[in-house]
């Protein structure tokens, strides 16, 4: 993942460094902070198109990200991962209140993954992400920045976490 428009800058200021000499190493920690953000917090954090495989299943199967704005094609995976995209009355698909992208079949097809296209992320740039998040990834970006030479580590700093915390989503399997 690398780094978003107007995070560089936001992470220089906070690591206090003006030169451009360390801007390849902070944008690789910015996007290592937001992987580690989107895995415990279970939410995209930019918005992208994505792409992805679901097992074809008599009910509704949900997307793996979220949250997803928009469901943009379904079509049936055959050998070789060939995509044939599937007719409108052949399918359902939903997204709830949680902001859960939600596909069904209603007809049956010859497959057993579909691939669905789909719009998901929390924010539509970096400036646009809610505060806490933002400020999470860049104190993770400082603590990785200062302890970038231990081999071991703590680690991130409870403060990351406290900040987090609140837009984590768990899922009960």
């Amino acid at each position: 993942m690398s780094a978003p428009d107007g995070a560089l800058a936001d992470a220089k200021a906070l690591l206090r460094v003006d030169a451009a000499d360390e801007d390849a190493l902070i944008e690789t920690l910015i996007g290592a902070a937001m992987g580690v953000c989107e895995r415990f917090t279970g939410l995209v954090l930019l918005a992208a198109d994505r792409s992805d495989a679901v097992p074809v299943a008599r009910g509704w199967q949900r997307l793996p990200a979220t949250p997803v704005a928009a469901i943009t094609s379904v079509a049936a995976l055959g050998v070789g991962a060939v995509a044939t995209p599937l007719a409108v009355d052949a399918y359902a698909i939903d997204i709830d209140a949680a902001g859960d992208g939600w596909v069904r079949l209603s007809a049956p097809v010859a497959t057993s993954r579909l691939l669905v296209g789909y719009r998901a992320g929390l924010a539509a740039d970096w400036p646009s992400l809610p505060e806490a998040l933002r400020q999470g990834v860049l104190r993770l970006v400082a603590h990785l920045h200062a302890h970038r030479d231990v081999m071991a580590d703590a680690g991130p700093p409870a403060v990351v976490a406290a900040l987090w915390r609140p837009w984590r989503r768990m899922r009960l399997a």
